[in-house]
């Protein structure tokens, strides 16, 4: 809905000290230290937090394993409470993979802040569950199944609030017998924590001009599974990550298994999502790599239980964008704090809020509100946030640029000068292009045969999905959106083959046509989005717009 639309239409407005958008451990972290500092200052701070997911914990997918160094500082008893992370790492394995063997490489070759023991394999997810249990405890006020799908302005162009719960329009765009105009959420600070290319943090970031002297944000495709296995193929507190096989040497990416609770396996596999050919399939990649020797036999007579996808922001420092803008934040994977070669992000995601929380808090107290929080972009500046970040900066633009073989050592023996010295002889490399700019053209590449999923091992999209349990309201506009409806067709196909078949890991692009290949079609199963934003990331010609759709719609991960 267009600002113009939204001045004529008429909704009721709750005020509070902040909002936040998004139930992840960002935003749920901020709204926790935020009562905890008003509890200390014996005062109160009214938080509303809002989560489109049909309750918390419901969109979030993650790794993990998970550095409770924040959790430490919010809640030191969190084990007394109860915070489920209950399996810790007992056991690391890092693999280079062959087509049909492994070269295990020793763990003593990595910087000590690459190894996972004192970490703990959890579902990010069921943390979230429980920091909301703590939350409300607190008196945060959450509110799932209301998607935020606009901003609000006071009249100096700062942001207000936002505006939730729109619901009851129809495909046509006509207004049903159950349309409801939502509701304007306002605070005198909005902390967005959408995650990963949330659709208000895209908006705030291109309004307000935060990224013009970062680089551009890179991103990955994170694709898990959960599967339960025989008690003796369990091997609890297993940690094991790979590179190589079945990405060639110029394709970035690796896998995560992790052996946890009840017989479980978290499997996944991540591919940068700057990879050049066109007809690559993250989503086929990974079925193809449970297959090789060194993992099938961990899943054999086990079931798969549970399968999602999404995006992971993967610049690191050099992509972290301005944090404050004129009456808000960006915390958690809005901003980008994920380390990449640890493959962890929640614990920092977990410490911007409590920054931001403080840096807000603080600004309340003074009586202030709407204006720009730049004490959290200090404080940031002086966290072991960015400290962690500036250690591993390099890694990502290594392999970039000298692919797996070469950049991997190159960026290990980076960290280790890093960590150990304080200084790089690279000094600070950068990211040149977006993921979409460094798609290849159809012409330079050969189509890719993957094999057909074995329904044992290997599956295809739509079961997966279905086990995701996704699920949209049908009589709603797509939630996405072309900008021009002629690009597929005229230019991406042509082109680039059309690649938004294969680089979306749930089914929902398709080129279809007569059979005989004549007058194709661009077809959106919307009701297929698992809402990872990968082709609002990785779509050739920026065409495609992932907006949120009715609060509730998307998947429902049980244990991610």
């Amino acid at each position: 809905m267009s600002q113009a639309s939204e001045d004529v239409v008429a909704r009721e407005a709750m005020d509070y000290d902040v909002v936040i958008v998004g139930g992840g451990p960002a935003g749920l972290s901020a709204a926790i230290r935020l009562k905890q500092l008003a509890a200390e200052a014996g005062t109160e701070v009214s938080i509303a937090l809002v989560e489109k997911g049909s309750e918390v914990g419901a969109h979030i997918l993650s790794g993990a394993v998970i550095d409770p160094k924040a959790l430490n500082e919010l809640f030191p008893d969190w084990r007394e409470r109860g915070a489920p992370l209950e399996t810790p790492v007992t056991k690391d394995r890092f693999l280079l993979l062959g087509p049909s063997g492994e070269i295990s490489l020793p763990m003593f070759a990595l910087p000590p802040f690459m190894h996972n023991h004192g970490c703990y394999i959890a579902s990010l997810a069921n943390v979230c569950r429980w920091l909301a249990t703590e939350a409300e405890a607190l008196g945060v006020e959450i509110y799932p199944g209301f998607a935020a799908s606009e901003l609000t302005r006071r009249e100096d162009g700062s942001i207000k609030g936002v505006v939730v719960g729109v619901v009851g329009i129809g495909k046509d765009g006509i207004e049903k017998p159950d349309y409801q105009p939502g509701m304007e959420l306002n605070g005198r600070y909005v902390f967005i924590a959408e995650g990963v290319r949330g659709s208000l943090a895209k908006q705030i970031i291109s309004d307000f001009k935060l990224d013009a002297h970062s680089d551009p944000q890179k991103f990955g495709i994170g694709l898990k599974e959960i599967w339960q296995v025989p008690p003796e193929k369990h091997q609890p507190g297993l940690a094991q990550h790979s590179t190589g096989w079945p990405l060639d040497n110029a394709t970035g990416g690796g896998s995560f298994m992790y052996h946890f609770g009840d017989n479980y396996v978290a499997i996944g596999f991540v591919v940068h999502l700057n990879y050049k050919n066109p007809y690559l399939s993250p989503f086929d990649e990974f079925q193809r790599f449970k297959q090789h020797p060194s993992v099938r036999p961990h899943l054999e007579g086990g079931r798969r239980i549970a399968y999602g996808a999404r995006a992971i922001t993967e610049g690191g420092l050099q992509s972290v964008p301005k944090l404050a803008f004129p009456g808000g934040v960006l915390i958690g994977c809005s901003a980008g704090f994920v380390n990449v070669p640890r493959i962890k992000g929640s614990h920092n995601a977990m410490k911007s809020g409590m920054l931001a929380a403080e840096a807000a808090f603080a600004a309340l107290q003074d009586g202030r509100g709407g204006d720009l929080l730049d004490t959290y972009q200090a404080a940031y500046e002086k966290s072991w946030i960015a400290k962690e970040l500036r250690l591993v900066r390099n890694a990502k633009p290594i392999l970039t640029k000298f692919g797996t073989l070469i950049g991997g050592a190159l960026g290990i023996l980076d960290m280790w000068t890093n960590h150990l010295l304080g200084f790089s002889v690279f000094g600070t490399l950068h990211h040149e292009k977006t993921d979409a700019a460094s798609t290849g053209l159809a012409k330079d590449y050969k189509p890719i045969a993957y094999p057909k999923p074995d329904g044992v091992i290997s599956f295809d999209k739509l079961s997966s999905v279905f086990i995701s349990a996704t699920n949209h309201e049908e009589d709603q506009p797509a939630h996405l959106r072309l900008k021009d409806p002629s690009i597929p067709i005229s230019v991406n196909l042509p082109k680039y083959g059309e690649p938004a078949r294969l680089y979306c890991p749930a089914g929902v692009y398709e080129v279809v046509d007569d059979g005989a290949g004549a007058d194709p079609r661009f077809v959106i199963n919307a009701q297929n989005c698992v809402h990872c934003k990968t082709c609002d990331i990785k779509d050739p010609s920026q065409n495609i717009t992932w907006t949120p759709p009715e609060g509730g719609g998307g998947p429902n991960y049980p244990n991610m």
